[in-house]
């Protein structure tokens, strides 16, 4: 079989899955699917196609939608600084911030349709908007102002940025910690809907996300200038 027959065959097979299934399956989908106005949630048990079809859609560029927010966490080869700081931006700052307004949105509606559920997640929007507030703030000096010394080839004095950002990422791990805690570490219960299902697929990649992208610049990126000051 060749490559596009292989393709075709597995563009075929996944729009055959149920919409519910995909959304749970791919952080992401679910702001794909609620553009598109395609219920995964009462509605999820239909096909992708079937439900592409009920509203005039081609399913095969929904299906090329939902496989671009598959993203790749390979570096290339003995990356440069630049091309580090390239990578944590289009990998991570970019994914941090498509991922945090739909959990968000995702979480109030959980906390308002299943309020009396014993295992509701009281909170976790709330949780989540101070994350994505202290995230942003994070990223934004990240972008204005270390990461651009950092591509000019560091300077004596990028250890002081560099140490904020270490301390913050302390911050960063002590709300993914509290995250774990309000969602069960990311385990829905037992007959869940499909929005709580892929709202804790959401968080539970954004957790994986988050410590790569800190591991990422304080194990790779930052050394490599830290030493600048002693010389």
């Amino acid at each position: 079989m060749t490559h596009v027959a292989a393709q075709t065959t597995a563009l075929a097979s996944q729009a055959q899955q149920s919409i519910g299934s995909l959304a749970v399956q791919i952080p992401g989908a679910t702001a794909i699917f609620r553009k598109l106005k395609l219920d995964f949630c009462c509605g999820g048990q239909q096909s992708l196609a079937t439900a592409c079809a009920e509203k005039g859609l081609d399913a095969g560029e929904v299906l090329k939608a939902l496989n671009a927010l598959e993203r790749t966490d390979e570096l290339p080869p003995a990356p440069s600084a630049s091309d580090l700081v390239d990578h944590i931006l289009q990998r991570y700052h970019e994914v941090h911030r498509q991922q945090l307004p739909e959990l968000i949105r995702m979480a109030r509606r959980v906390e308002a349709v299943h309020r009396d559920h014993p295992q509701v997640p009281h909170g976790l929007a709330d949780h989540l908007e101070t994350m994505e507030q202290e995230l942003l703030e994070h990223m934004a000096k990240e972008e204005q102002i270390l990461f651009p010394l950092l591509k000019q080839g560091g300077h004596p004095m990028v250890v002081h940025p560099i140490g904020m950002m270490r301390h913050e990422h302390v911050s960063h791990g002590a709300q993914l910690e509290r995250l774990a805690e309000l969602t069960t570490q990311h385990q829905p219960p037992v007959g869940a809907c499909n929005t709580w299902q892929a709202l804790y697929a959401g968080t539970a990649r954004l957790t994986e996300d988050l410590i790569e992208h800190i591991h990422t610049e304080n194990n790779l990126l930052f050394p490599a200038f830290e030493g600048q000051a002693q010389h």
